[in-house]
């Protein structure tokens, strides 16, 4: 249609300017880089019968009511928007030479015999966003008319973009563009993403820019593994060690921070990974001496040397450095993740366990994206050179929801983020090496588990039920309750004593002691007469519910002490009582089996308080549990394992049914999303190559763009050249049908690196001749050899 843009996205407003306005309301919400560009922009119908339309419509075409007027303007008025990124946001001049350039994608579209209607931008408005000083810097374009650039804080109030401002927001689009140029989670329908740094011009004013704000990058926020963002650790340092990684250029990133380490120390640590990487290792670790007598405690310093220890084998070295991190940055995860990195290469798996139980977990933020009302229509073309057979899946596709498995679809792993996503990550290293099997014997060895926290807490119900009793009981006077008189005989025949314990003030031991002295010798006369009397007789005629006996020790020794010997006897014939034991610390104890109550030394009967605190001792040795050296599992870590529980179980119904079909020889079939699927579930796993076979499979049935990746990413580490260049075309082709112009860093780009570095650029473009693709899949490929020779990539020049 003669309306729409050429070759570029469009989604229709249904109201003048509602994404602007829903932009404005946004901005609050934005936590670190922001939400992508938005350009807007305002096209009229060219009539002879209208002279003039304003963008607001308040003038209207000669002739008629001003009801229809007003009509005719908004038919003859198409506002539109749309998402980019990669365009140079240094100033306004830059921004408006982007909006002026749409003026020649318009399309012409044509009546019979002549021309038809003329469509002609008539304003537009970039948007974008400021991390730095959190303002949305816009440019305003009428065309004819003049340029107007201001800037619009989280309070939709206006003010002057100033050139630091400017400074600012241009370091943050390019960062936007780095870091977000292959996040799934940064992905919006038609979003047009182009090069941000295209040639060496380009990448010189960057590093320039981000070296003059490098010391104000914490500001910008961090990965969602870093609670507190430092110097070293944002964005912005991320952003350039992923530029100079991707594309092996270290020697880039060492001369940005050589002149950075002499104004701040702790920058070493990203200039000795940038030294590692160029092989200078003895430089790297001179530069973290160096920076370590002057930051001990810096936990970034620390990481680095402990992996270069760990590269070199030297793992106990690597392990106390690790710790010490944790001790400088406790609450940080990473340093708790390292630490268990260090544990599982050493094979402490207990303490791996242990540790990664101490990780702290951060809540995950999602990606600065502003929510859109509905757009009336969307306009998403397609260019008239690109091969769509090679993405067409037509043949392939398939009804996701009838053909797709439940149970995999269901899996919970593939929605973990941030910190989360990092421990997963951790287990399964973990189960890869030990198994299932021996991770659950660590884990019940080093966590309580349910069944034993179970019997904890009713053994400590138990005992607190038994203790309050006996506490009232001692409180109120009440006497204690004396067991059946068929349990007080002892195997003999003969009665056993009951021991009561005095619970009267400390005023009237005196007089008690000789009443209970006088109760005593008459007990000793009872229980001879009656032994005199019959053997077998029962103490039915003796009553014993109210004595208390309290003798000297003579008196214990002859009548209530037994022999030690013969008290498991006692306690195995009677054994649905308790037993009450009293100990002093001169004599042998008084014991008075089968009584619900803890005995007190004879002589002196201690008050209740006291009482009460040798109880309590008592009954802490009775809870000396076996998990004392044990720790409680944190419920996002038990939570964790049920995961890999799932993705366990359906890993082995997978390979067990493989194996099936494989003895039987009968082809094993499943649908193109449930191969997809089961390669995420092994590349979790750690199989790499069952992940393989399944993206392989997946790609065979139906186009997938995780599958292609991922099987890219296989290919380039496995030096497979040819497969590796047919699996780029296709994945360059899909990402030019969705306005994917950016060459770099992206995942193709970082793979042809990596082959261009192994094999040399001239082998890597002869296999591309060799393919004998379409002209312009060819021009598309060649983009990205063209800029490794241009940027000199490690392995260009062979």
């Amino acid at each position: 249609m003669g309306d729409n843009l050429r070759d570029i996205p469009e989604f229709i407003e249904r109201e003048l300017g509602e994404s602007i306005q829903a932009r404005t309301d946004a901005l609050g919400t934005f936590k670190e880089l922001g939400a992508p560009d938005l350009c807007h922009i305002v096209k009229v119908n060219v009539k002879p019968a209208v002279k003039e339309v304003t963008v607001s419509g308040r003038s209207a075409a000669h002739g008629g009511s001003a009801a229809d007027s007003r009509n005719e303007v908004l038919d003859l008025l198409h506002h539109s928007y749309h998402y980019v990124s990669g365009i140079d946001a240094s100033s306004s001049a830059s921004l408006a030479a982007y909006l002026n350039s749409l003026t020649y994608a318009i399309d012409e579209s044509h009546a019979w015999f002549s021309k038809g209607a003329q469509w002609r931008i008539r304003s537009g408005l970039y948007c974008c966003y400021n991390a730095f000083s959190r303002v949305d810097v816009r440019v305003e374009v009428k065309i004819p008319g003049g340029v107007e650039s201001y800037a619009v804080n989280v309070r939709g109030e206006r003010q002057e973009a100033t050139a630091a401002i400017w400074q600012e927001t241009y370091v943050t689009a390019m960062l936007r563009s780095i870091l977000y140029s292959d996040d799934a989670n940064y992905r919006i329908p038609g979003f047009r993403k182009q090069d941000p740094i295209p040639d060496v011009d380009a990448e010189k004013r960057f590093f320039e820019a981000a070296e003059q704000m490098f010391f104000r990058g914490w500001l910008l926020g961090s990965n969602p593994e870093i609670q507190v963002p430092t110097i070293v650790n944002n964005h912005l340092t991320a952003a350039i060690m992923k530029y100079c990684q991707e594309s092996f250029r270290f020697d880039l990133a060492v001369k940005f921070f050589e002149g950075l380490f002499q104004r701040e120390p702790e920058v070493a640590s990203l200039l000795a990974q940038a030294y590692i990487g160029t092989d200078e290792e003895l430089k790297a670790i001179n530069v973290l001496y160096e920076a370590l007598k002057q930051f001990p405690q810096s936990y970034a310093l620390l990481h680095v040397q402990a992996d270069f220890l760990r590269g070199k084998g030297k793992l106990e070295m690597a392990l106390r450095l690790a710790k010490q991190a944790v001790n400088c940055a406790p609450s940080e995860f990473i340093t708790w993740a390292k630490l268990t990195e260090v544990y599982i290469d050493l094979g402490d798996y207990e303490s791996a366990l242990l540790t990664l139980n101490s990780c702290p977990m951060f809540t995950f933020n999602e990606r600065d994206l502003q929510r859109m009302p509905k757009p009336a229509k969307a306009h998403l073309p397609i260019r008239n050179d690109i091969d769509l057979s090679l993405i067409d899946d037509e043949t392939g596709r398939e009804n996701e929801a009838s053909h797709a498995d439940p149970a995999l679809v269901r899996l919970p792993a593939p929605s973990l983020r941030g910190t989360f996503a990092s421990a997963y990550s951790l287990l399964t290293r973990l189960v890869s090496k030990i198994g299932w099997d021996e991770l659950l014997r660590c884990r019940s060895l080093v966590f309580v588990m349910e069944e034993e926290y179970r019997m904890q807490k009713e053994a400590e119900e138990s005992i607190r039920k038994g203790s309050q009793v006996r506490t009232m009981g001692r409180d109120e006077g009440i006497p204690e309750e004396v067991p059946p008189r068929e349990q007080l005989l002892s195997p003999n025949g003969t009665p056993i004593p009951i021991i009561k314990i005095s619970t009267e003030s400390e005023r009237e031991r005196e007089q008690e002691e000789a009443e209970e002295e006088a109760r005593a010798k008459a007990v000793e006369d009872a229980l001879e007469k009656t032994a005199e009397e019959t053997a077998d007789q029962s103490m039915e005629d003796i009553k014993l519910d109210d004595l208390s006996l309290n003798s000297d020790k003579d008196q214990e020794e002859t009548d209530v002490q037994e022999p030690q010997e013969n008290q498991a006897e006692k306690e195995k014939t009677n054994g649905d009582s308790e037993t009450a034991a009293a100990e002093p610390t001169d004599a042998p104890s008084v014991e008075a089996p089968h009584v619900p109550i803890k005995g007190k030394p004879i002589e002196k009967p201690s008050a209740a308080a006291a009482s009460d605190e040798e109880e309590a001792e008592e009954d802490e040795v009775e809870l000396s549990f076996s998990f004392s050296n044990k720790r409680l599992c944190d419920r996002w870590l038990d939570n964790l394992f049920m995961v890999l529980y799932e993705d366990l179980r359906q890993y082995t119904i997978w390979r067990a049914e493989v194996q099936h079909f494989r003895n039987v020889q009968a082809p094993y079939r499943k649908s193109g999303t449930d191969w997809e699927i089961y390669g995420d579930l092994a590349t979790r796993l750690h199989h790499r190559e069952e992940a393989k076979d399944a993206y392989q499979r997946c790609a065979d049935q139906k186009f997938s763009a995780k599958a292609l990746v991922r099987l890219l990413e296989i290919y380039a580490d496995e030096g497979e050249l040819l497969r590796a260049m047919e699996v780029s075309i296709k994945l360059c082709v899909y990402q030019e049908r969705w306005y994917h112009e950016t060459i770099y860093p992206t995942a193709i780009a970082h793979n042809l690196n990596k082959l261009i570095l192994s094999e040399g650029l001239a082998k890597v473009q002869n296999t591309l001749i060799a393919l004998n693709t379409s002209p312009a899949v060819f021009k598309l490929m060649s983009r990205f050899l063209t800029r490794a020779k241009t940027f000199d990539v490690p392995g260009a020049t062979r």
